[in-house]
């Protein structure tokens, strides 16, 4: 597994929940779950989405719709990996005092409902970021690229950099948000 695999899998779960209860016959499903059209969504190279995609299949943390034969997230599976193991596979630590977007505790899917003990907020480092905090490096390259259309991607992507970096506590409250998000119980 890549860390950008992860990424593609929450991706997968936005769009899939954005389908609503269309049952998959959206005009133009395919060209969006296509290796094209989750390349363009996440900014991962087409390549690198048809391994990853394929590494998922792999271990079971995806599978291919019986109906419509495009890709889906195992989300209970997704959802047990981020809780219990992402922390030890891809560990995140902070860094230098950058300008970017707000990640972990300073993200509004966070905001006001933990107290963060230093002065600055995590970032994930982008020019256009309107936010001065320490620099995280992002589960992917183009976190900053894909959470700029799709702000359930963003909520996603800055609960796991809670888990990745944040005590007990942060760690606890962002797993049940994503829980609560990936609609999985326990």
């Amino acid at each position: 597994m890549k860390s950008q695999d992860i990424g593609l899998l929450l991706k997968l779960v936005c769009m899939q929940r954005r389908e609503g209860g269309s049952g998959g016959r959206i005009p133009h499903l395919g060209q969006r779950y296509s290796v094209r059209g989750l390349a363009l969504e996440t900014g991962i190279s087409k390549s690198q989405v048809s391994l990853a995609l394929q590494r998922c299949f792999d271990v079971g943390l995806a599978k291919r719709d019986r109906i419509i034969g495009v890709p889906r997230t195992n989300t209970k599976g997704l959802f047990e990996f981020i809780a219990y193991g992402l922390r030890y596979v891809f560990p995140a630590k902070l860094g230098a005092v950058t300008r970017g977007i707000a990640t972990s505790l300073g993200a509004l899917v966070l905001e006001g409902q933990l107290m963060s003990a230093g002065e600055f907020v995590p970032v994930w480092s982008d020019a256009q970021g309107d936010t001065k905090g320490q620099v995280v490096e992002p589960l992917f390259k183009s976190v900053t690229y894909a959470i700029q259309k799709d702000p359930e991607l963003y909520a996603l992507l800055a609960l796991v950099d809670a888990i990745r970096l944040g005590q007990p506590r942060e760690r606890n409250l962002a797993t049940e948000l994503i829980q609560q998000r990936l609609g999985v119980t326990r």
